[in-house]
């Protein structure tokens, strides 16, 4: 038997022991140790108990009091758009718009082989300027060279002439940010640019960054309209050859028999019924605040139906991006017409999944509790956008806005939430996610600490159909987080906070306090399937 200390690197198929800290498990509120057997939790109780432990493992780790938790699940990621962001230009940063030229300007010298230059993350809402870049400003920043920057919703994006050039049939329409076919049509030209190096060493980029805040799982929605066969083939052969998160592949087709040979776990993601509300593109009842127009619609309710049956039929996930309420009307209306044609107890079973679902109603609320469909939502983008000067407002008016993204009346209905960040969206964060959701900036919105890492964690497993994953409780996958943190606390419901390590009266393991302008925890360690996948190194 070997001791050490957080952290080192550790052998899968030994019996590790860790001790002396926080376990966060619901099978012990009070677990101070936890025994990981053949890549699994094999016991987790108190530090007494450990002792009748020590002698029969291959390893003691002392946590010298960090708390243990389930490693999260991020439920919506585009990977090799999050890798390219980290190891490209981000403009995310930028605020202001000649700030966001200079960035350009710097990367395209810096850049001098590539042959598209790749950026993301630009939003002229926080812009003074309140305008996106001319072609003619790109033009001249870029050095007449082919650019691509998608906005930071990435529904929409702004190109040079060099890369239009490329792309035969987009025409644009003036200096608008280009949306639909004819940015898809820019985007897959660009993407194409990207050599198979490049594109690894974005993805290792992404899977490192995620193992290093306490991810242990991503939901990758890959799709013809978003990525490629080989951009979405070559992330899962990455991930089974080498030590990092799991990923769990979503393919945004209606062609089964493709998601089936990409290796995909479901025909969702993705699979667009409408847009985003940054772009103008989501699918409204009523218009826009600012603009005279409902948005986009790209699949009708028919059309989610055909979708959802054959799915169903076929024993896969079926899932959709929508965010406007006529889009999740379209959705609800789809979903229930499959239910007539296949029975309302196997679409339930098949744990549908629609991506986002920022524009709820109480109607749709109930529909989604009634159909069983997850919703894959994003904390931060309310953290982003939501407020009543925030984008939302901007685009739907403050009362409107107020309604986006209700968590609270979700949960309430029975509504399965997994949370996630759409990185490169929003960066991967997964505690600031968890705040997000807690402190919600619609006070009515908001749910509890604990319901908000529930769905971080067990949540994203759900969404693919494991409730046996996500939780800390002997049998369950050795997928766990080690983290540095502050006193842990119980959040009450009314948002008061006790401070202790558990609540005695419910027995509710603790978790970090997040309340804003509370440090973050941070990551020590990030183990899947009993093997470490990312250690702080020390000093």
């Amino acid at each position: 038997m070997t001791e050490r200390a957080i952290p080192a690197p550790s052998d899968p198929t030994r019996t590790v022991l860790l001790r002396g800290g926080e376990v966060h498990s619901p099978a012990d509120p009070f677990a101070t140790a936890m025994v990981v057997e053949r890549g699994h939790v094999a016991w987790v109780g108190s530090e007494g108990a450990a002792d009748a432990f020590a002698q029969g493992v291959d390893e003691v780790v002392d946590l010298g009091g960090a708390l243990v938790t389930p490693a999260f699940t991020d439920a919506h990621v585009h990977t090799t758009s999050a890798g390219l962001a980290l190891t490209g230009l981000d403009l995310s940063g930028a605020r202001s718009l000649s700030a966001a030229l200079d960035l350009v300007r710097a990367y395209a010298a810096d850049r001098p082989a590539d042959r598209v230059l790749l950026g993301h993350g630009w939003d002229a809402a926080r812009w003074p300027e309140r305008r996106a870049p001319r072609r003619e400003e790109l033009d001249r920043a870029a050095g007449g060279r082919p650019l691509y920057l998608s906005r930071i919703d990435v529904h929409s994006a702004v190109v040079t002439t060099a890369l239009l050039d490329l792309v035969p049939g987009v025409t644009p329409e003036g200096d608008e940010p280009l949306t639909r076919d004819a940015h898809h049509a820019v985007r897959a030209a660009a993407l194409a640019a990207v050599t198979p190096v490049q594109r690894a060493e974005a993805q290792r980029a992404a899977l490192d960054r995620a193992a290093s805040l306490g991810i242990g799982s991503v939901h990758e929605c890959g799709g013809p309209d978003i990525s490629s066969a080989e951009d979405f083939t070559a992330l899962l052969a990455l991930a089974g050859e080498r030590p990092g998160p799991r990923v769990f592949g979503y393919w945004a087709d209606r062609d089964l028999a493709a998601v089936k040979e990409l290796g995909a776990i479901g025909a969702a993601g993705d699979l667009f019924v409408d847009g985003a509300l940054g772009s103008h593109t989501a699918c409204l009842h009523s218009p826009y605040a600012d603009a005279s127009h409902t948005g986009t619609g790209y699949l009708d309710a028919g059309a989610v139906a055909e979708h959802v049956a054959a799915c169903t039929e076929a024993g896969l996930q079926a899932g959709f991006h929508a965010i406007g309420d006529a889009a999740l009307t379209a959705v609800v209306a789809g979903v229930r017409a499959a239910a007539g044609q296949v029975g309302l107890a196997r679409i339930r079973a098949a744990r549908h999944r629609v991506e986002h679902a920022e524009m709820m109603t109480p109607e749709t609320i109930a529909a989604f509790a009634e159909l069983g469909l997850t919703a894959s939502v994003q904390p931060a983008f309310d953290a982003a956008w939501g407020g009543e000067e925030g984008m939302y407002a901007d685009r739907l008016g403050a009362e409107r806005a107020r309604t986006l993204n209700p968590y609270a009346a979700m949960l309430k209905a029975g509504v399965p939430l997994a949370f996630g960040s759409d990185a490169p969206v929003t960066p991967l964060d997964p505690w600031g996610t968890v705040r997000a959701a807690a402190f919600h900036r619609t006070p009515e919105h908001r749910v509890s600490v604990r319901a908000a890492f529930t769905a971080h964690t067990r949540g994203g497993w759900r969404a693919i159909g494991r409730d046996d994953a996500g939780v800390l409780v002997p049998g369950a996958p050795a997928d766990y987080a080690v983290w540095q943190t502050s006193e842990l606390v119980v959040q009450a419901p009314d948002d008061r906070v006790a401070r202790w390590s558990t609540d005695p009266r419910s027995g509710t393991p603790g978790l970090p306090d997040l309340s804003p302008g509370a440090e973050l925890p941070v990551c020590l360690a990030t183990v899947v399937g009993g093997r470490e996948v990312f250690v702080r190194p020390q000093g």
